[in-house]
């Protein structure tokens, strides 16, 4: 393969070229391939004023991308540099290949080819495949970096087209990071491991790593970095006996993506928590801390937590992106019908809403949307929580501190005071706070807030356990909503599988005599890094205080009772409408089982 290619003179990826590829592939019509051209006249005027190293920034994949041609075809297709690359890897008669960076061997990386080439030549090696490595190549009719570079590997190399963004992502973030760790763990070798609660005891001394160390600094960095573009939710970093490992929440699941030395990772959790103004020096007691970062021009918050283990202290980050955590109620998973109803609870002038669900339900973002859906300068919102999982300016924000009196129930008496029209409780624990949600909602307000229940109906009743009295809740709770996520079937890989006859049972469904019910699953593709899943969606459970149900309540009757009635008045369960969700292929068999239970 690569002898075939070697063969042809080298050349350039110009923008000439690029677009020749673009109008005979149809995706660009004679007026755009003129801008295109004209493009190509502008940069080779501009280029003998750049400095000779900078080939990259203005490469011609990168320029063809930033001028945003449409595509002349009609279909909606992006041109962007995976399209390129795909044309690419088409005139050049090689496969194209979508790089998981999750996959990816970074000691591999490291020992097969050097940075300063990777970057100069666009290419990396990914994985060894039958004896032969496979190396990712943003221009395959570079024969002479092919050239060397095969004698350098001295093994024989398949070649792939990559994309360019996805190469130099790997090169400056895993790759990145691997160096960096790297020179850190050479560095600061010959110090002490305070970290392992076993050598702990025997240590009589020893001093902390020092976290400003500039290799530390830009592994920290470049795994903030990956984590943004891996869309992960939590960020874990897990001290062991020898290692550390570190773990991403994707979709709600956790995959591990690097083990750094347990010396590193003593300098990495040093450097978070300067960072966060943690007290570096307390390695006993839990701490918590946040961070502000930047992405791409937006703010992002994370919420840092650390726990003392056996081998050290747990890092868990939370991130925070302004875009997943406030975003607008139609983009949360509410069905038309099921959006009426909470927006009709939300415009009231006072009572109680309730959302409830397990922690990771969702409840924080739907809170948050809701609020942000209310706002007007017009209105004083403010809020309780336990922390303050989002700063948002436009929200009086409280964060509950027990060890100075600032509790749910002393902050919401206080609030009261300070003149508000909405009121936000993070959660409903004690019967003090419940009492006062009541009162507030009573005196004029409308107050939204979370319990830990399992359905809508349980909530209730959860109410009652906490002492307040029936008629109390049935004349403030507007309505309660249990809500859960469930993750979405990857578009890319999505296939038809019939469920088998006990799947069937399980759901109690029943298909017609001699026919299978048919469902949607996910077959695994680079883009869903082969889990079959990419994002997730919500699924709602609303139960509407109506007078059928309000007269339930005033006799005290068990939420079995209530959830009847309110199924019979036309509420749709979280089974039912995860099985909603499994007719339409939004998401699978598995994942409503998951959530839902048997």
């Amino acid at each position: 393969m690569s002898t075939v290619l070697t063969s042809r003179p080298s050349r350039d990826l110009t923008l000439s070229y690029l677009g020749s590829l673009l109008q005979s592939a149809g995706f660009i019509d004679d007026r755009q391939r003129t801008e295109v051209e004209a493009a190509e006249r502008q940069q080779r005027a501009h280029s003998h004023s750049k400095a000779r190293g900078n080939d990259e920034d203005v490469s011609a994949i990168k320029t063809v991308v930033a001028m945003n041609l449409t595509d002349a075809s009609g279909n909606g297709t992006r041109i962007d540099d995976y399209l390129l690359a795909r044309l690419i890897a088409e005139d050049a008669h090689l496969p194209f290949y979508k790089i998981d960076a999750l996959k990816l061997d970074t000691e591999m990386i490291e020992s097969r080819i050097s940075r300063p080439f990777a970057r100069k030549h666009k290419m990396i090696p990914v994985q060894v495949r039958d004896g032969k490595l496979v190396v990712c190549i943003v221009n395959p009719f570079d024969g002479v970096a092919i050239e060397s570079y095969r004698g350098m590997a001295k093994q024989d190399i398949d070649l792939v087209v990559a994309a360019e963004s996805d190469v130099m992502s790997v090169i400056n973030e895993q790759y990145g990071f691997r160096a960096s760790v790297t020179k850190a763990e050479r560095d600061l070798k010959g110090g002490f491991d305070l970290g392992n609660l076993e050598q702990y005891v025997k240590l009589k001394s020893g001093s902390d790593i020092e976290s400003s160390d500039q290799h530390i600094v830009n592994a920290v960095d470049y795994l903030l970095q990956h984590a943004y573009d891996s869309r992960a939710s939590d960020i874990h970093i897990e001290p062991k006996r020898e290692h550390a490992a570190i773990r991403f929440r994707i979709d709600g699941v956790l995959h591990e993506i690097q083990r750094v030395p347990k010396l590193v990772n003593l300098a990495i959790t040093s450097r978070l928590k300067t960072m966060c103004r943690m007290d570096i020096a307390e390695k006993r007691r839990p701490q918590d801390g946040r961070i502000k970062t930047d992405r791409e021009g937006k703010e992002v918050e994370l919420r840092v937590s650390t726990l003392p283990t056996a081998f050290g202290e747990k890092v868990v980050m939370r991130i925070f992106d302004p875009d997943i955590l406030i975003r607008d109620l139609s983009g949360l998973g509410f069905y038309e019908d099921e959006m009426k109803m909470f927006a009709d609870w939300i415009e009231r002038p006072h009572g109680i809403i309730l959302v409830t669900g397990p922690t990771g339900s969702g409840k924080t973002v739907t809170l948050y949307s809701a609020l942000k859906s209310l706002y007007t300068p017009e209105i004083n919102i403010t809020t309780i929580e336990d922390p303050v999982e989002m700063v948002y300016e436009d929200f009086n924000q409280t964060s509950v501190q027990p060890k100075i009196g600032i509790t749910f129930a002393a902050a919401l008496r206080t609030i009261l005071r300070q003149d508000p029209d909405i009121i936000m409780v993070g959660e409903i624990r004690d019967e003090e706070t419940a009492e006062n949600a009541v009162q507030s909602a009573l005196t004029g307000h409308l107050v939204f807030s979370t319990l830990h229940t399992n359905d809508a109906a349980t909530s209730v009743t959860r109410l009652i356990d906490l002492g307040i009295q029936p008629f109390l809740i049935s004349s403030t709770l507007i309505g309660t909503m249990a809500q859960r996520l469930v993750r979405k079937i990857c578009d890319d890989c999505k296939q038809n599988r019939p469920l088998t006859q006990e799947e069937a049972a399980m759901l109690n469904l029943q298909a017609p005599a001699g026919k299978r019910i048919i469902v949607k699953e996910g077959g695994g593709c680079i883009r869903c890094r082969n889990t079959g899943y990419f994002g997730r969606t919500g699924i709602f459970e609303l139960l509407q205080i109506d007078n059928a149900i309000r007269d339930l309540v005033d006799h005290g009757e068990d939420f079995l009772k209530i959830k009847d009635m309110a199924v019979k008045r036309g509420m749709r369960t979280l089974r039912q409408s995860a099985l909603r969700r499994l007719a339409e292929g939004t998401t699978t068999f598995e994942e409503v089982v998951r959530v839902t239970g048997i």
